[in-house]
């Protein structure tokens, strides 16, 4: 009997342990925690002004490793990732090959047989069109496109953690088209307005609005065109992952990626990401955010999408491109005209695209839910335990008197 009752208590303690550890492991299990030596650095080997328009050098220096992102105003805005096998990979650009934009080689990651993998976003185009039946079907009733290589750009505006571009077409007649880069990610962590990103020290933010343009029809909305430009392997598939978890990014269930997978393999090379919200005001919150929608990724001409930036022309020899075009608003939601502002944001990186795990309220949640009838269960285990140890041992065969 008294071994029944060890091997009870025993066993009680066993359970009462590993779900201890287990809940003390989902609940305070830490982030990444790799980080890297950022350095920024404005038009790189160029004493004066570019005239052209600016090329922002970030490097990202890990322990064998180095990412360089580089963001450049001359032709359509574009962001060009390369990642390093070495944590001494230099840029080096030939300005006046750069500006003339004619030839490739003008912009190199040296040495060169270091580079393992590169990939370009270009914001090529700005669409917009009368949504006259409110259908949100961008297909119909369009206007002439904004072409964003054909903008006035700004100076790159810098500050710690990010660079700002804003620009003007010719036929605005008022407001502006602008982007944020935040290239500056030294570890894991979190954007602090909606809607939330998780980014890692492998990734940059962008964050692309539409402020003040007068809207040619009174139930106007917007279909941004965006471009990946790659070598062997350039973004070529669109795959959704959805989550129960909308603490951070509310009603918004699932996330986007635009992926780079490497021939025969399931490895993600690089990637764009998003949450398919918008927003419609310049401080996002709930009540106006909007929903948006991506077509699927085709195969354009390299050659003519290259054309468009001066980075992409100048780093890519043979550059492969696919393009896809995202929809803002959908049927029965305010038009573009209501606020006259429109905001998306979007991660790009190298390797597996961030993966947001349960957060800790629905962590608790989900601890307080399992772990009462867990209680319970303990409880009642102690309690048999005890009642078998304290009841008397009982005789094989009773008196008979």
């Amino acid at each position: 009997m008294a071994a029944t009752s060890r091997s009870c208590r025993v066993s009680v303690l066993l359970m009462f342990v590993s779900s201890v550890l287990s809940l003390s492991l989902g609940l305070f299990s830490g982030g990444d925690a790799y980080r890297r030596q950022l350095s920024v650095q404005l038009n790189p080997g160029l004493p004066l002004p570019a005239p052209g328009g600016d090329l922002l050098h970030v490097r990202a220096v890990g322990d064998n490793d180095t990412l360089h992102f580089l963001f450049c105003s001359q032709g359509a805005p574009t962001l060009l990732i390369v990642h390093t096998n070495t944590s001494s990979s230099t840029v080096k650009v030939d300005w006046p090959k750069f500006e003339a934009r004619n030839n490739s080689g003008s912009v190199k990651v040296e040495p060169e047989s270091s580079v393992l993998y590169s990939t370009a976003i270009i914001f090529s185009r700005l669409l917009e069109y009368d949504d006259v039946n409110n259908t949100a079907d961008p297909s119909s009733d369009l206007f002439p496109p904004y072409e964003l290589q054909g903008f006035q750009w700004s100076g790159l505006s810098l500050s710690e953690e990010s660079a700002q571009l804003c620009g003007a077409a010719k036929n605005f007649s008022s407001g502006s088209f602008c982007l944020q880069v935040s290239g500056h990610f030294a570890s894991e962590g979190r954007d602090q307005s909606m809607p939330h990103l998780l980014h890692t020290a492998n990734t940059s933010q962008i964050k692309v609005w539409l402020d003040g343009v007068l809207p040619r029809a009174a139930r106007s909305r917007f279909v941004l065109e965006v471009q990946a430009v790659g070598g062997a392997y350039p973004l070529s598939r669109v795959e959704i992952h959805r989550s129960i978890d909308d603490e951070f990014t509310p009603t918004i269930f699932k996330v986007s990626q635009w992926v780079s997978l490497a021939n025969g393999s399931s490895d993600v090379l690089g990637f764009l990401q998003w949450k398919p919200v918008a927003y419609r005001r310049s401080n996002p919150a709930l009540e106006y955010a909007t929903q948006c929608r991506h077509s699927e990724p085709r195969r354009t001409n390299g050659e003519e999408t290259a054309a468009q930036s001066a980075l992409v022309k100048a780093f890519y020899a043979e550059p492969e491109s696919f393009g896809l075009n995202v929809s803002f608003g959908t049927a029965g939601e305010p038009f573009y005209n209501s606020t006259r502002f429109l905001s998306w944001t979007m991660l790009v990186g190298i390797g597996s695209p961030p993966v947001d795990s349960f957060s800790p309220l629905v962590m608790s949640m989900m601890a307080v839910g399992l772990g009462t009838p867990m209680i319970l269960l303990l409880l009642g285990g102690v309690y048999v335990c005890v009642r078998k140890r304290a009841a008397p041992s009982a005789m094989a065969y009773e008196p008979i008197n």
